[in-house]
């Protein structure tokens, strides 16, 4: 429950010039799961100078704040977020192109740079075209897919670090491994990215997305709200027993449902909302998937997903997920 000293500042905060503002805005209709209760106060600012000036406002002020961008691999509690959810969208969305580089904002939709860096001619970001998020977000998880990651092509990345500050960090700096980034452990808010990509041939890149989305439209679960890829895959694990929806397949656990979640019928390694999913489930069906595979096979699955608890915390799924099998709440 808001408390009386959040709400006057949260108030004070929406009386400033800081883009659309929301009180008590559903979560469900910001992430691609459609699940979570409430944020106390929802911000889309319409510039990096609002997002700076939110930031340093809610360090000041010690309020929860929660950043995201299409949510698409983001799980929201029930309960929602008792603070500030600042959601980077359109408003922040430009891209610029200029010979071998590329600048984009962070709330640019990353299907959209991919397809801007294949008509100027530019390669290395075919692996991005159907992954359904904004720039932000893929930079701060380093995404992609193929086993490759944006990280490789970025130069550098701005920043809003937590007191409001602008920043800029080189791709050294921002350590980037396999769907991680030291951008992760810091509070910032990604604003901008720099990339450079080499020159290709238009319609071999092209020719390369198409495939990628082909694939995508055979084998991934479309319909149902779902996060996309639930599970990390790992080097040990992919040699010694395949990617993680492999696993989860030879497990049994196709089509395994709890409440209003299941196991993708079509992809193991997608958890699909069948209607009115709540966080409880999916947590569960996460406990039960890691229990009966360590079991099976010896492997220990790790969530790409995040979960996002009412304070602001945010820390992959399955670490809650296991909190609630052993408490069993």
């Amino acid at each position: 429950m808001m408390t009386d000293q959040l709400k006057k500042q949260l108030a004070q905060l929406a009386g400033q010039e800081i883009g659309k503002v929301v009180f008590d805005e559903c979560l469900s209709l910001h992430n691609s799961w459609k699940i979570g209760g409430v944020a106390d106060l929802y911000i889309e600012p319409d510039n990096p100078q609002q997002v700076a000036r939110i930031l340093h406002f809610v360090h000041e002020n010690k309020i929860p704040l929660v950043i995201i961008g299409q949510g698409t691999n983001l799980l929201f509690d029930d309960a929602g977020v008792r603070g500030v959810v600042l959601k980077i969208g359109n408003q922040i969305a430009n891209i610029q192109i200029s010979e071998n580089t590329i600048i984009a904002e962070a709330g640019a939709w990353v299907p959209q740079l991919a397809r801007r860096s294949m008509r100027a001619g530019l390669s290395g970001l075919e692996h991005c075209i159907g992954i359904p998020g904004t720039v932000g977000g893929l930079v701060m998880m380093n995404g992609g897919s193929q086993r490759k990651g944006i990280g490789e092509n970025i130069v550098t990345v701005t920043i809003v670090d937590k007191t409001g500050v602008t920043r800029q960090l080189t791709q050294a700096e921002c350590k980037f491994s396999y769907r991680q980034s030291a951008l992760q452990g810091i509070n910032c808010v990604v604003v901008s990215v720099e990339l450079s990509c080499p020159t290709g041939e238009t319609k071999t890149i092209r020719r390369e997305m198409l495939e990628d989305l082909r694939t995508r439209r055979y084998k991934f679960p479309r319909r149902q709200p779902n996060c996309g890829s639930v599970f990390l895959s790992n080097t040990e694990m992919h040699a010694a027993v395949g990617p993680p929806g492999k696993i989860i397949e030879d497990a049994g656990l196709k089509g395994e449902r709890i409440g209003q979640v299941e196991i993708s019928r079509q992809h193991a390694n997608f958890i699909v909302n069948l209607g009115k999913a709540s966080s409880a489930d999916v947590l569960l069906l996460i406990a039960r998937v890691r229990q009966i595979v360590q079991e099976k096979i010896g492997f220990n699955l790790r969530c790409e997903v995040r979960y996002v608890s009412p304070q602001g915390e945010i820390v992959p799924a399955h670490l809650k997920a296991d909190k609630i099998n052993r408490s069993g709440k």
